[in-house]
């Protein structure tokens, strides 16, 4: 899967955080999408539009939350392309005693680890976000 991906997006959206900026613009995917949903879901961004820029193709300009202090989005890359790191759901680790999440890929998308808890399947830890 797009394991780069994935971090460039979380990346981008850390930096654009960071320089206390509201919008990043993503290419729209399957994994963008799906990785945006997690985010809409746990308050990380405001809101999402969809630009077309051509035959198919669109450009997500995401909206972020903006709260007073600057890097309000922290997060650490676990599985890389050399060691990637798989958990079932009983031990899925927690990030900060529940208050960050953990992004795993598993059969049925990517999905957080409350919902791959609740739904008892595991898969590989992709990264913390806090």
């Amino acid at each position: 899967m797009g394991k780069d991906i994935i971090y460039k997006i979380i990346t981008s959206i850390r930096n654009v955080d960071a320089d206390n900026k509201r919008r990043v613009q993503i290419v729209s995917t399957n994994v963008t999408n799906n990785l945006i949903k997690i985010f809409l879901q746990e308050g990380f961004i405001k809101d999402v539009r969809k630009n077309h820029i051509s035959n198919k193709k669109f450009l997500l300009v995401l909206t972020l939350q903006h709260k007073k202090k600057k890097n309000t989005i922290n997060f650490k890359n676990i599985s890389r392309p050399g060691l990637q790191i798989y958990s079932n759901y009983k031990q899925i680790p927690k990030v900060l005693g529940g208050l960050g999440i953990v992004i795993i890929s598993t059969t049925l998308g990517l999905m957080t680890d409350k919902e791959a808890r609740q739904k008892r399947i595991g898969g590989e830890i992709l990264c913390y976000i806090w």
